[in-house]
């Protein structure tokens, strides 16, 4: 065979060899993008704005058992606390935008953190909704010491007293804050108002009688509740709590924004541009976990119910309690910090 020959052989092999190499190339994104189709292929993770054993974590670890067999995959709860929740939130918001880190939202973050610290300015539009999952009630509670047992005895004794009785609260401008100074303008009444560094502190000293009025989420003082140390007068609920059949709601008792204010919520939040189709998977098995007989029973026994508002209402619902709680803080006279 002639040397002319032999190299366009060579030369004929080399191309052949170019070729199937340059189609293994192509089809390489081909088939990641088919990987990135398959969501999810891996575990997922739901960052907390707080630290462990609060309202938010609690409820946080069931929606994520939950959600683990709704959504195919574990997922793996991430407490990130701080600066009020707004450290977590970050985390949040810059996470990649793919579906594998997702975040809780409460009232607190997604409706007072924005007005409350020019930090959370930064955030705006960085934060999607995907759904609210959870309500959880609060309940408004007097020390023994000032001997009332319901609530017309207990607003009968502050009016009576004017400005006699205090309010312990987790801080300015907090929800604890905006509920009682709300009390305060609807009842008019002259609570004076404490602020307190978290809920902790501000506990302790309603436990002592520092302070003879405490707002909490029903959960975390059903304890002292229960000890006898605190006496429920009212809470703030869609309907009366099983464990408080003889307490009555603000709602029943005509005073529904005082009744709206005070229930918490908690729903998930992922960051922008994450891509339309995971929202709305992660909608679908947010909501059905919430759902789950198991799921149902976990949050009844934390005096929390799942929400019935749809997905597609969760932002038009943040929107209307930021303009709502924007008013409160100016009445306050609450500046962003």
């Amino acid at each position: 065979m002639s040397a002319p020959s032999r190299q366009n052989r060579r030369f004929r092999r080399l191309g052949l060899i170019s070729l199937a190499a340059a189609s293994t190339l192509w089809a390489l994104p081909a088939a990641q993008a088919l990987a990135a189709d398959v969501y999810p292929s891996k575990p997922v993770k739901l960052i907390v704005p707080f630290a462990a054993g609060g309202s938010t974590d609690i409820v946080a670890r069931v929606i994520a058992e939950g959600m683990r067999s709704t959504l195919g995959q574990p997922v793996i709860v991430d407490n990130k606390g701080g600066a009020g929740g707004l450290i977590g939130s970050e985390a949040i918001a810059q996470a990649a935008p793919d579906g594998y880190t997702i975040g809780m939202a409460t009232v607190s973050t997604a409706t007072i953190n924005p007005l409350l610290y020019k930090r959370a300015t930064k955030l705006e539009g960085k934060l999607l909704p995907v759904a609210n999952l959870v309500t959880m009630p609060s309940v408004y509670m007097a020390h023994p010491k000032m001997g009332v047992n319901n609530f017309n005895d207990f607003l009968a004794k502050i009016k009576a007293q004017p400005g006699s009785y205090s309010a312990g609260v987790p801080g300015l401008g907090t929800l604890g804050h905006l509920m009682v100074a709300s009390f305060n303008e609807t009842m008019k009444t002259q609570i004076q108002i404490v602020p307190y560094r978290g809920n902790g502190p501000a506990l302790n000293d309603a436990l002592a009688g520092m302070v003879q009025i405490m707002t909490d989420q029903l959960p975390s003082a059903m304890p002292q509740i229960k000890g006898g140390k605190l006496v429920p007068v009212v809470v703030a609920s869609h309907g009366r709590s099983p464990d408080l059949p003889n307490v009555p709601t603000f709602k029943e008792l005509g005073y529904e924004e005082l009744n709206e204010l005070g229930i918490s919520w908690f729903g998930l939040v992922v960051p922008s541009g994450t891509p339309a189709a995971i929202v709305k998977q992660l909608q679908e098995a947010a909501v059905k976990a919430a759902h789950l007989p198991e799921v149902q029973k976990h949050l009844k026994n934390l005096g929390a119910t799942s929400t019935e508002t749809p997905p597609v209402q969760f932002p038009a619902q943040i929107a209307a309690e930021l303009k709502r709680n924007k008013a409160l803080l100016d009445k306050a006279g609450v500046k962003p910090e």
